[in-house]
């Protein structure tokens, strides 16, 4: 049986389960309707989707699990394949016991387009900005250098790392970056961001494999998110056999956060009620 324990009244309590491994799987949920899993992205954890979920929960019943390697989730095998991230959601949704509709943010959007790819019981699909250009051998350097910076506990520079290499930041912001100081209490996601590049450097940066994805497909970017995301989003949008294509006005990839309404409400307005 799952074990609970209450994190955030207003966000429903966090539990566990025993994915198709013995990974522990931690989730919260709250609210009440067709049941929707949203998944986050890399550096993410139960937090990340919380703006958007409090504006849906009174609308939907919503799932947000912590992806393995990111607490209070375990930490799971290396090298991570996105075939292990299906097998939780496969594990997470036999819980549900019933299709749902899957919500995914950069990183996770991607894990959202392989499990629907692969057949779970998905009824739609909202994806946020999937990094799909970020896949293949051109990576495996990147995870090296990004492994050896944190065990140096040089987090900033790794940070840097993943911002240019991985995200594709351009110089401007990447300066706005390195301006900021970080903050204290920020949680180590680190195990995660390297399981996270582990399944990247594995994956391909086939576009055109998501045409067997038959699902209505909620496509949503940043109208001012830089290159090359939106040039990629364009051609999954082609590829995409159901796909509603959203841009965001004055936004980049962070909307979720910063515009959580907004983003909610086109979610709402895109998934069925029954």
């Amino acid at each position: 049986m799952p074990s609970e324990t209450t994190l955030s009244e207003s966000f429903g309590a966090t539990a566990s389960l025993e994915s198709f491994d013995g990974t522990a799987i931690s989730y919260r949920q709250l609210g009440s309707g067709p049941p929707v899993v949203m998944v986050h992205g890399s550096g993410g954890g139960l937090h990340s989707w919380q703006p958007v979920a409090e504006h849906l929960a009174d609308q939907f019943e919503l799932w947000t699990p912590a992806r393995r390697g990111y607490a209070p989730s375990g930490p799971g095998r290396s090298p991570k394949r996105f075939a292990d991230e299906v097998g939780d959601l496969k594990a997470l949704i036999a819980k549900i016991g019933s299709p749902v509709h899957l919500v995914g943010m950069s990183y996770g959007a991607s894990v959202a387009l392989h499990a629907t790819a692969t057949g779970l019981p998905v009824r739609s699909l909202v994806l946020w900005e999937p990094p799909l250009y970020a896949a293949g051998e051109e990576l495996a350097p990147v995870l090296d250098e990004f492994s050896a910076l944190t065990a140096n506990g040089d987090r900033r520079q790794a940070d840097r790392l993943l911002a240019e290499k991985v995200a594709r930041v351009p110089a401007a912001l990447l300066d706005l970056m390195d301006a900021g100081e970080p903050a204290d209490d920020e949680p180590d996601d680190a195990p995660g961001w390297r399981r996270d590049l582990e399944s990247m450097a594995a994956d391909s940066m086939d576009v055109e494999r998501w045409s067997t994805v038959s699902v209505p497909t909620l496509l949503m970017r940043g109208a001012d998110t830089w290159q090359p995301m939106p040039a990629t989003l364009d051609r999954l949008a082609t590829a995409l056999p159901h796909v509603t294509y959203t841009r965001f006005p004055g936004q980049m990839h962070f909307a979720p956060s910063v515009v959580p309404e907004a983003v909610a409400a086109e979610i709402a307005r895109f998934l069925p009620r029954s």
